[in-house]
C-alpha cells in the first residue's frame, strides 16, 4: 500500500439528519438546520460538538464555519474547507478533504455537512430566473435547455441508443429507490409506493425522464463527524472506515456547450480506477452500492462506468429483483436515495452507506462489509467513496 494511500486511516464516527421536508416547507431556517445536524452527528458519536476543529462542505454551501463554530462555542477552528461545483458531485469528495486534512494533520474532529432550505434562497430544480442570459448559458438556453432535467437527458438519450438500453431499466432504478422508501420512516416518500403502471403512466418531465425518474426537491440538513482511526476506536458506534476516494473528472468533461469529447458519460470513467486502486478492492467485491439519482440514467452510466455491470448486460441488470435489499445481486439505495428518501444532494446516501456497514439501516443487507457511494453523475467534478468495516483492513 502506498504510504500516501487514505486507506484505512479515518474513520466515520458519527452521522446526523433534521427532519426532511418538502421544498420550502422546512420550519427551521438553513443555518439553524445545519446546527441540528451537526449537533445529531455529536450526539450519534458521543463527542462533543465543541471538539469539532474542522469543517468542509460543498455544493456552495451557505453556512458559513466561522458562523457555525462561534454558535457551537468551539474555541479553535483549524480547517474550513469547501468542494467546488454546484449541485452534488461533491457529496463524497467532501468527506475525501476532510479525511485527507485529518490524515495530515490538520485537524482532529472534522463534521462534513450540507444544509438547504429553498424557502430562503429559491428553488434549485427550475431554470434560472433572471432578466438576462450570459455565459455558457447564452448558448443553450436560446434552445429550451434550461433546467437539470433538461440538460442531462441528452447525455442519457445517446447513452441509452448507443448500447441499446431500454426504458425499463430506468423504470427499475426508481421502482427500487421507492421500494426501500416503504421500509424507511425518515423518507419522504414513504407511504407512497411506487408500481409500474404507476411510472408509466406518470408524465414526462423530458424524454427519457418520467416524473419519477427526477429526484426530488427538499430542505433539510445532513451532516457526517470524521475522525483517525485511532480515535475512532473509542466512539460509540461501529466506525466505517474510508477505504479509498476518489472526485474529478476526464478531458473537458466541463465543456459547457455539450461538447465534451466524451458526450454520453457520468464522468466517472477516469475517476473509478484510482478509488478500486487505492481501496484494493475489486467492482466483484461491493457488497450495496449508494448511487445519486439526479435522473436515474446518471445512475444507469454511472454503475457501469465504475465496474458494476457492462453495458451490453444492462437491460438484464437493471431488474428490480436485482436491486433490492431482500436478496438482490447488488442492492441499490437502500433508503431510498434521492428519489424516495430526500434530495439533500447526496450526503444522505452517503449515511445510508455508513448505516449498511453499522447494521443498522432499515433495509439492512446481510454481512454488508465494503458499501460504495458515488456522487453527483454528469457534473463536473464528480467523487465517489468506498466505505470498509474493520474485517476489511
Amino acid at each position: 500500500m502506498s504510504e500516501r494511500s487514505i486507506r484505512g486511516k479515518v474513520a466515520v464516527a458519527g452521522v446526523g439528519e433534521t427532519t426532511y421536508y418538502k421544498r420550502g416547507q422546512s420550519p427551521d431556517a438553513e443555518f439553524l438546520l445545519g446546527l441540528k445536524a451537526i449537533v445529531a452527528a455529536c450526539d450519534d458519536a458521543g463527542i462533543s460538538p465543541k471538539e469539532i476543529d474542522g469543517f468542509c462542505s460543498f455544493a456552495d454551501d451557505r453556512n458559513d464555519p466561522s458562523r457555525l463554530s462561534a454558535a457551537l462555542g468551539i474555541k479553535e477552528m483549524n480547517l474550513s474547507s469547501m468542494q467546488w461545483g454546484g449541485g452534488g458531485g461533491g457529496a463524497a469528495g467532501v468527506l475525501q478533504n476532510g479525511a485527507a486534512a485529518i490524515a495530515a494533520g490538520y485537524a482532529d474532529v472534522v463534521v462534513c455537512y450540507r444544509a438547504l432550505a429553498q424557502g430562503q434562497f429559491g428553488r434549485y430544480g427550475q431554470g434560472p430566473q433572471v432578466p438576462y442570459i450570459q455565459g455558457e448559458r447564452a448558448f443553450t438556453s436560446p434552445y429550451g435547455l434550461m433546467s437539470p432535467a433538461q440538460m442531462f437527458a441528452m447525455k442519457v438519450v445517446r447513452f441509452m441508443h448507443e448500447h441499446g438500453i431500454k426504458q425499463e431499466a430506468l423504470r427499475a432504478l426508481s421502482m427500487a429507490s421507492y421500494h426501500h422508501a416503504q421500509n424507511n420512516p425518515r423518507a419522504v416518500m414513504n407511504g407512497k409506493p411506487l408500481t409500474e403502471e404507476k411510472y408509466d403512466n406518470s408524465r414526462w418531465i423530458v424524454e427519457p425522464f418520467h416524473l419519477f425518474d427526477c429526484c426530488m426537491e427538499n430542505d433539510g440538513a445532513a451532516a457526517i463527524l470524521l475522525v483517525s482511526a485511532e480515535r475512532a476506536k473509542d466512539i460509540k458506534q461501529k466506525p466505517a472506515y474510508i477505504l479509498g476516494a476518489a472526485h474529478g473528472s476526464g478531458y473537458r468533461a466541463a465543456a459547457p456547450v455539450h461538447n465534451s469529447g466524451d458526450y454520453p458519460s457520468s464522468n466517472f470513467s477516469t475517476v473509478a480506477p484510482h478509488l478500486y486502486r487505492q481501496a484494493q478492492i475489486t467492482p466483484e467485491d461491493i457488497d450495496v452500492a449508494q448511487i445519486y439519482e439526479n435522473f436515474t440514467g446518471g445512475v444507469l452510466m454511472t454503475m457501469i462506468e465504475h465496474g458494476l455491470c457492462k453495458p451490453e448486460e444492462a437491460n438484464d441488470f437493471f431488474q428490480l429483483d436485482n436491486l433490492i435489499a431482500q436478496g438482490g445481486k447488488l442492492p441499490l439505495n437502500t433508503s431510498g436515495g434521492n428519489l424516495a428518501e430526500c434530495y439533500m444532494h447526496g450526503l444522505g446516501l452517503q449515511i445510508e452507506a455508513i448505516r449498511q456497514l453499522r447494521g443498522q439501516s432499515t433495509n439492512q443487507v446481510k454481512d454488508a462489509k465494503i458499501a460504495l457511494a458515488a456522487a453527483g453523475p454528469m457534473v463536473s467534478p464528480v467523487s465517489t467513496i468506498i466505505y470498509g468495516t474493520e474485517d476489511t483492513l
